[in-house]
């Protein structure tokens, strides 16, 4: 469900995923064939916030501002999994983001990384290009090979499918 926030609304791409319990609210970009799955919230009530093309933010994920500082930017081909939390943050090209991941106010994630599930990424950590970050508060554990960078582009591609799937051939029965 897309909201209006005062007089800020969202923006769509083309062949756009937004799943029926979904909020998407406020000063929201979404870049084309970008999916938001079941139970997401993204709440740009005092900040914008602006996701990639092709970028899907996966079941139970909240993307949310810090008001006064810091909106959040997720670049294209990422991939936000299931219950992550994204907050004021920004995030480049190819990144994924671990299910249950939590990346917080500040943050900076270069081009093609990924943060593995459950890690904490904490206020104002920059995460270079090409790193694999793991862990509790999240360190650099290697450089990410060219297997690991196609692995992130798979799950991309498999999201704007299974986006256009959804847009095209699901429909509530009770």
């Amino acid at each position: 469900m897309l909201y209006r926030y005062k007089d800020r609304r969202p923006s769509l791409g083309e062949r756009v995923y937004v799943a029926p319990n979904a909020a998407v609210i406020g000063d929201v970009t979404l870049g084309d064939d970008a999916s938001i799955w079941f139970s997401v919230t993204v709440r740009a009530d005092l900040e914008p916030i602006r996701i990639g093309a092709r970028t899907n933010i996966q079941d139970g994920s909240v993307v949310h501002v810090t008001g006064g500082s810091h909106g959040v930017s997720i670049g294209d081909d990422c991939t936000v999994g299931h219950m992550a939390l994204v907050h004021g943050c920004t995030i480049g090209d190819r990144v994924l983001v671990g299910m249950g991941s939590t990346v917080l106010d500040g943050a900076e994630v270069g081009d093609d990384v990924v943060i593995g599930a459950g890690s904490l990424v904490t206020p104002r950590t920059k995460i270079p290009p090409m790193s694999l970050v793991m862990g509790r508060p999240a360190r650099v554990v290697r450089t990410l090979t060219e297997s690991d960078v196609a692995w992130v582009k798979g799950s991309v591609l498999a999201y704007v499918e299974g986006g256009r799937t959804f847009r095209e051939d699901v429909e509530p029965i009770g």
